[in-house]
């Protein structure tokens, strides 16, 4: 991803629309939730991080990123999922035509009703955030900003039938998510995002499957912040206000509801919004909003000390936790 704009006007203004006193039932329903029969490990989730880092930056055409995906392919497969690729070629925003790899693991793959987990799993090729401008033509490592989404699905993935899940579920890595134009580019940049996202748009117009619908959708992405806060995304609040309301009622009974605030957040350019816009799916896009990090998503954004050390557990079990929670309440 990569901007946020705040639109700090008041809550009842900014999101009436959308939420339809969001704030008064987001909690509904949590206090008498029961428990998900499954325990999230940080543990797994931080060992597949640490196994994603190791192949280098995952720019897209490198040899990083081939054996990588290679890997992600492999781990969903030893899961028992059904794992399928999208492989294309697509236009960046300076005309280069990169390699595209979507890769997407199926739980019951024939199951009619299915809900749609995703992240990205690409490096950024520069660190143009880091606070050492010699850093900025350097590739990000890319730990939390790619890889800890990736995680969070491989160790969710593998108690889907634990919470006895009997709908289908597809987890979907997204490429090219993090190739927007650099600063030093942005005079041919476009003016609406579409430098971002690639991946997701390029799916989002031409998914895995014809007439592929979900219920709704959840985007994971930075979800390692060491003291991250998760607020309410702004698109995500206009398209899939429901699923917002439910999967932050899940964080209070999954215990993390010091992550989950239901507080505003801004406007986030993510995966999300082609998956809400152009493919229909209400999908609410999990990342981080803070303030005094250096930046709202958190200090090692597009820096290269975007690496495993720098990845909190807690952070990985909260999230992790709480999309166990929201699968287990799930109806088949």
């Amino acid at each position: 991803m990569k901007r946020l704009l705040f639109l700090f006007i008041p809550a009842a203004i900014a999101f009436m629309g959308a939420c339809g006193g969001y704030r008064t039932t987001a909690g509904e329903g949590a206090d008498s939730a029961a428990a998900a029969p499954a325990q999230f490990e940080a543990d797994s989730a931080m060992a597949s991080i640490r196994r994603q880092c190791a192949f280098g930056p995952r720019v897209p055409g490198s040899e990083a990123h081939r054996r990588c995906g290679d890997y992600i392919a492999a781990a969903f497969r030893s899961l028992g999922l059904d794992v399928s690729e999208q492989r294309a070629e697509v236009v960046d925003y300076a005309g280069r035509r990169l390699p595209l790899r979507n890769i997407i693991a199926s739980w019951r793959p024939d199951e009619a009703e299915r809900v749609l987990i995703c992240a990205h799993w690409d490096s950024r090729p520069w660190a143009d955030a880091d606070p050492d401008s010699a850093n900025h033509r350097k590739p990000v490592p890319a730990a939390n900003d790619g890889a800890s989404g990736v995680a969070v699905m491989l160790e969710a993935a593998r108690h889907l039938a634990a919470l006895g899940v009997d709908f289908g579920v597809d987890f979907i890595c997204f490429d090219l998510e993090d190739g927007g134009a650099p600063y030093w580019e942005d005079d041919i940049a476009p003016a609406d995002g579409t430098d971002w996202c690639l991946g997701s748009r390029y799916w989002a117009r031409t998914p895995h499957r014809a007439d592929y619908v979900a219920r709704w959708g959840i985007l994971l992405d930075m979800v390692g912040t060491e003291r991250a806060t998760f607020r309410l995304e702004g698109f995500s609040m206009r398209y899939a206000a429901s699923v917002a309301g439910r999967l932050w009622a899940a964080a209070r009974t999954a215990g993390a509801a010091d992550f989950f605030l239901n507080e505003d957040g801004g406007y986030a350019t993510d995966d999300h919004v082609p998956l809400n816009e152009t493919a229909g799916i209400p999908t609410v896009d999990v990342i981080p909003c803070m303030s005094g990090a250096g930046s709202n998503f958190g200090p090692t954004w597009h820096t290269v000390a975007d690496t495993p050390e720098k990845i909190s557990p807690a952070t990985l079990r909260a999230v992790g936790q709480t999309l166990l929670q929201m699968l287990f309440e799930e109806k088949g």
